[in-house]
């Protein structure tokens, strides 16, 4: 364990002295003019910081296909299509989102995800453009623990967003399977594995921030149960 997180400091180090030397440079470059101001050294540390440990994690862990993108701060207001050619992504079914559910019929002894086969909490992974199925999720939920615990049990609903940032470490619209402060067992849509090219976006850890990943990578990293959870 010692050795891993070793590594992983080393990994994340590296990464922010990239990103330093890289800051260094494009401001030497950069004519001075008292018209346009360059943003605090604060400023860019706190935006690095993120992207550098969350590079860290997925390296650290075999991830080697992904990249990040810095995206503006209105970038919610726009539409798929708008999105989809700031990313340079694909499609617009290859723009995703992370959602956080909560079993509020779960059985009292259920309170965290210490059992991922019947967790109080997960994560969903599914497309923008598809219409999300939590009724879906439980018959899978009900069907994963051989039908031991009844389906009334299973009543998953978006949990709420406070629960969400505590559970995450991430706020609306930033949340992201990699780096999360618990770790919530992940479900990703079916449709998001048969996806071609096989290399998706969704959130960076800051809202906006995105990260576009390799789809077998991903799985590879956050072991999601791959469920067909959604319609068009």
């Amino acid at each position: 364990m010692e050795d891993s997180l070793a590594k992983l400091e080393r990994i994340q180090t590296q990464i922010l002295e990239r990103i330093s030397k890289l800051e260094l440079s494009t401001s030497a470059s950069l004519p001075q003019s008292t018209s346009t101001p360059i943003p605090s050294s604060t400023q860019n540390a706190a935006v690095g910081a993120t992207e550098a440990r969350l590079s860290a994690i997925l390296l650290a862990n075999g991830v080697k296909d992904f990249a990040f993108k810095r995206v503006a701060s209105d970038y919610y207001d726009w539409s798929l299509d708008a999105r989809r050619d700031a990313l340079r992504a694909a499609s617009i079914h290859h723009l995703c989102k992370s959602i956080v559910l909560v079993n509020t019929q779960a059985q009292s002894s259920v309170v965290d995800c210490s059992d991922r086969n019947n967790s109080k909490y997960y994560v969903v992974v599914v497309q923008y453009t598809a219409r999300f199925n939590a009724e879906a999720v439980k018959n899978f939920l009900y069907s994963l623990n051989d039908g031991k615990i009844a389906k009334k049990k299973f009543n998953m609903r978006l949990a709420p967003e406070d629960t969400s940032i505590q559970l995450t470490g991430f706020e609306h619209n930033a949340v992201t399977c990699v780096g999360m402060k618990t770790d919530i067992p992940v479900i990703m849509d079916e449709a998001i594995e048969k996806l071609s090219p096989d290399f998706f976006w969704l959130g960076g850890g800051e809202v906006d921030l995105k990260l576009g990943i390799r789809t077998s990578e991903f799985i590879s990293y956050a072991k999601p149960f791959i469920v067909s959870c959604s319609g068009s």
